[in-house]
C-alpha cells in the first residue's frame, strides 16, 4: 500500500461519507441524550455499509458488469425513496409532538430505520466498484476498509454535533432531522437526473 493509495482511499471515503454525515447529524438532533454506545453502534452500521457496498460493486464489476450497469440507474431512486420515507416519518412525528413529548425524550432510532439509512447513504458506493475494478482482492478490501474507518470517524462527528445542537432545540429536532433527510434524498436524485 503506497501513500497515494491510502490518500486516494481516504479522499474517496470522505466523499462517500458526506451523506452518512448529514444523516448522522439528523440522528444526533433527533436523540440529544444518545449514549456513547448507541452513537458508536450507529456510526458502525454506516461504516459496515460503506465497506460492503464498494466490495459488492467490485465483485459485480469483476463477474457481471452488464447486469450491474443496468441496475446502476436505479440507485439514486432507491436512496431517494428510502430517505424520503425515513425523513417523512421523522417530520410527521416532530409536527405531532407537543411540549410534554419533547420534555420526556425523543423516539429512538429503530434497527429497521437504521439499516434503511445505512443502505440509502451507501448505495451510491456500489459504483465505487467501477473505480477499484482493477484492484486485486487485497487492495479492494484495503480500500473498502479505509473508506469504512473514515466513514465511522465522520459519522461520530456528525452524531456528536447533532446531539449537542439537539440538546438546545429538542422540541424541533425531529422536524429539522426529517427535513435534512428529505433534502439529502432530493439532492441525490437531482444530482442523478441533471448532472
Amino acid at each position: 500500500m503506497s501513500f497515494r493509495f491510502i490518500l486516494n482511499s481516504v479522499l474517496l471515503g470522505v466523499g462517500l461519507a458526506m451523506d452518512a454525515f448529514s444523516v448522522s447529524l439528523a440522528n444526533g438532533l433527533n436523540d440529544p441524550h444518545m449514549p456513547r454506545s448507541r452513537l458508536c453502534l450507529i456510526a458502525g452500521v454506516y461504516a459496515v455499509f460503506q465497506f460492503s457496498m464498494p466490495m459488492i460493486g467490485w465483485f459485480f464489476v469483476r463477474t457481471a458488469a452488464e447486469r450491474f450497469t443496468a441496475f446502476q440507474k436505479f440507485i439514486p431512486w432507491i436512496a431517494f425513496l428510502l430517505l424520503l420515507y425515513i425523513g417523512g416519518s421523522m417530520l410527521l412525528e416532530g409536527l405531532h409532538k407537543n411540549d410534554s413529548d419533547a420534555a420526556s425524550g425523543v423516539k429512538k432510532l429503530t434497527i429497521g430505520a437504521l439499516l434503511m439509512q445505512g443502505v440509502a447513504t451507501s448505495i451510491d458506493a456500489l459504483s465505487v466498484g467501477f473505480t477499484i475494478e482493477s484492484y486485486g482482492v487485497a487492495a479492494a478490501f484495503s480500500a473498502a476498509l479505509i473508506i469504512a474507518v473514515v466513514t465511522f470517524i465522520i459519522c461520530v462527528c456528525g452524531l456528536v454535533l447533532g446531539r449537542a445542537v439537539g440538546m438546545r432545540y429538542a422540541r424541533h429536532a425531529s422536524i429539522l432531522g426529517g427535513v435534512i433527510l428529505i433534502g439529502i434524498g432530493l439532492e441525490i436524485l437531482i444530482e442523478h437526473l441533471f448532472f
